[in-house]
């Protein structure tokens, strides 16, 4: 998985970025501190990996990784090549889904490209952003789709909904919220328009606000109106407080938060986030040499998950020899879950579960 973090210059961007992979983005007070894209790996946290260990004693313990890409910041008419224009919203093109970072913390010290704090109009700068370089590559897409539509009239449907898309866009709403039934959503999927990703806003706030005054911030309560109006994420979260965070161990971090009566770090919470949002779940590999978690679609058939393993898995997929994680834990051993039959073996159509262990059968 790949995240954009995106907003506005001055949002505490960069210092999210740095807070959450420990990668040591410049984070200056001032305009475009952030020139190329710094990328940072994180380790997604899963309890039951260490559980496995324990029980496995394996080689290799692998959870499952995002990647996260921090973005210059944009500005009003960015899409017209404006700061650092259009070669930065190229960049998000290329990710999943898109944090943007969102100012709702008040300091003198640090200055607000538009003078003022004001939460809906630095997303609206935002989304403009995006939206405008949308329109111009859906009219490049319905200009070539229509000289063709002269000699295969198929393709009618796709010039309508290209125009209708544009109607859409033109009103200063983002792709992803336009009506669309499978096809439409299917020609939407291969155009990679930048406001069709899905988003969560990241609330930034002052350590204060944070911790004593979530549901009173009216600039929080501001964003969580525009997220619900556009069926995407929000998350409160103080990148000054999650710079602190990271510099701590495990036992020091535990500790700390239990102080702030935190049940979970930023970053913890964001990725559950981008995981709900993205209709991301994880199985579960275990074995002496490896004990593994691979990340698929809430959905994905047993041949397709084996497939994000090796495309052999799929090719010559047989059956998978599956066991629920709280089962196995339960019973200590695979052995002892097969003895109570537990351990299934599902075929073709399996939907897979999250924390299911799988064991692939194939034959190439």
């Amino acid at each position: 998985m790949k995240l954009g973090i995106v907003g506005l210059p001055n949002v505490g961007k960069s210092t999210l970025f740095n807070a959450i992979t420990n990668a040591g983005a410049g984070a200056a007070n001032y305009p475009f501190c952030t020139i190329e894209p710094n990328v940072g790996m994180v380790t997604v946290p899963d309890e039951r990996l260490d559980k496995l260990a324990e029980m496995y004693s394996p080689d290799k313990v692998t959870p499952a990784v995002i990647e996260f890409v921090d973005i210059a910041g944009l500005v009003k008419g960015a899409s017209k090549g404006e700061g650092l224009g259009n070669k930065f919203l190229s960049h998000i093109r290329e990710v999943d889904a898109i944090v943007h970072v969102v100012r709702c913390f008040e300091n003198n010290d640090i200055v607000h490209v538009d003078g003022s704090i004001d939460p809906a109009r630095d997303i609206e700068t935002i989304n403009l952003e995006l939206i405008f370089a949308d329109i111009e590559m859906v009219e490049r897409r319905r200009d070539k789709t229509s000289k063709l539509l002269k000699g295969d009239k198929s393709l009618q449907a796709e010039v309508d909904f290209l125009n209708r898309l544009i109607e859409h866009l033109e009103q200063g709403k983002p792709a992803r919220s336009v009506e669309r039934n499978d096809d439409e959503n299917a020609i939407l999927s291969t155009i990679a328009l930048l406001s069709s990703k899905p988003v969560i806003y990241a609330c930034n706030m002052s350590e204060d606000d944070f911790v004593n005054g979530i549901t009173t911030n009216v600039r929080f309560n501001a964003v969580k109106e525009i997220a619900k109006s556009e069926n995407a994420g929000v998350l409160p979260i103080c990148a000054e407080l999650e710079s602190q965070i990271s510099s701590l161990d495990a036992e020091e971090k535990a500790l700390f938060l239990s102080e702030l009566s935190l049940d979970a770090s930023g970053l913890d919470r964001l990725i559950k986030e981008c995981y709900s949002l993205l209709g991301l779940i994880s199985y579960l590999t275990a074995g002496k040499p490896e004990v593994r978690a691979w990340t698929i679609k809430r959905g994905t058939k047993a041949p397709q998950a084996a497939g994000v393993i090796h495309s052999d898995f799929e090719r010559g997929f047989i059956r998978a020899e599956v066991v629920a994680y709280d089962d196995l834990i339960t019973h200590g051993s695979m052995n002892a879950a097969k003895e109570q039959g537990l351990v299934r073996s599902e075929g073709k159509e399996y939907v897979m579960n999250d924390g299911d262990i799988v064991l692939f059968r194939f034959n190439v």
